[in-house]
């Protein structure tokens, strides 16, 4: 009997602690919301060190450096699972994320709209130099290494494996994390690797890789991440995510207008905000010059469409959101009309 009295204190004891972790890290418990500029508070922007998040950290720096001040707080994460967690528990309102991801959330009635792109293009797939890979037909057998389920580098795989009449049985699909694919494609522990820039980047500058191919010349205008934000914060403070808008727009605009401004970007971004080594930013943003573009990131609604198509034949998203449940585009502005920030940059654009 006390044995019986014992274990059964030990389940419930477990139950409690089960349920909540459950209701801590599923259901938002014992988080307070972030109120924003309902405090006077800055709304806090989640992002990660990616090329594709290039104007978040961009648009902060130079209100700081014209203004004086920001209109955001940045906050930097390291992956997306805690990227995605920040969003869910009402810490950061606003956040780059996964496009994907985005999609997959709404349909799980999560409050998330998407209100612009954060770029074009900007992804590979590489291979060792080494290898005999120079088409998509020779990974027939190889090991690839995507980012994750939801990553649209999974969906440009199996977009690309369509177009070589080949699915994603021919080939052997890992899912790693973007900061270990050098060193895994480096060691040959996999044939090829796709993620956001600037991991893709660093093989090529360390000698061991080669591009197979850039997503801009298979997939023209690729869209990885975009820009999304709690209904709530729609709701509430509308002027907010507007001002938050036209500054990403006005950031694309003043990298898109001159190499100049790129190369000072790739300096005060690597240090101030990646924590990364300015030549690999310098590299991606001109080599080539289009490799990732910021401009003409308005909400088109069959570029939209084509990664829910890819999403259900992926597993990934299962079509009960459409375009109009996951966007917001009353906050898209005029591209025509977009003017870049007036900046002259640090005028520091070589990497030292």
């Amino acid at each position: 009997m006390k044995l019986l009295g014992t274990t059964v204190i030990f389940s419930v004891l477990w139950l409690v602690l089960i349920t909540g972790l459950h209701g801590k890290l599923n259901l938002n418990w014992f988080v307070p919301k972030a109120e924003g500029s309902a405090k006077g508070e800055k709304y806090k922007i989640g992002f990660l060190p990616v090329t594709c998040h290039l104007t978040c950290p961009v648009t902060d720096f130079i209100n700081k450096e014209t203004t004086g001040d920001g209109i955001f707080e940045p906050v930097r994460f390291s992956g997306w699972p805690e990227l995605k967690e920040a969003y869910l528990s009402g810490y950061t309102p606003a956040t780059f994320i996964l496009a994907p991801m985005a999609i997959a959330l709404r349909e799980q009635g999560v409050p998330i709209k998407i209100v612009y792109l954060g770029h074009r293009d900007g992804s590979a797939v590489m291979v060792h130099k080494d290898s005999k890979i120079y088409r998509m037909e020779d990974l027939r057998g190889k090991k690839v290494a995507v980012p994750n389920r939801y990553s649209n580098q999974r969906l440009l795989i199996f977009r690309a494996l369509k177009q070589a009449g080949m699915t994603v049985n021919d080939i052997q699909l890992v899912e790693m994390p973007p900061p270990d694919m050098p060193a895994a494609l480096y060691s040959k522990a996999v044939d090829a690797i796709s993620s956001g820039e600037p991991f893709m980047a660093q093989t090529e500058l360390d000698g061991y890789g080669r591009v197979l191919w850039l997503t801009k010349d298979v997939w023209p205008n690729f869209i990885s991440c975009v820009l999304a934000v709690h209904e709530d914060m729609i709701k509430n403070d509308r002027p907010a995510v507007q001002k938050l808008v036209d500054g990403i727009a006005s950031s694309g605009k003043w990298l898109d207008e001159t190499m100049e401004h790129r190369m000072d970007a790739a300096q005060f971004v690597a240090k101030n905000y990646y924590n990364q080594h300015p030549r690999l930013l310098t590299f991606v943003l001109s080599k080539p010059p289009d490799r990732v573009k910021y401009t003409n990131l308005a909400l088109r609604k069959k570029d939209f469409e084509e990664i829910e198509e890819l999403g259900k034949d992926a597993g990934i998203v299962n079509g009960s959101a459409r375009f109009e449940d996951y966007t917001d585009t009353s906050f898209v502005p005029d591209e025509s009309l977009v003017k870049p920030y007036v900046f002259e940059g640090t005028g520091k654009t070589e990497a030292k």
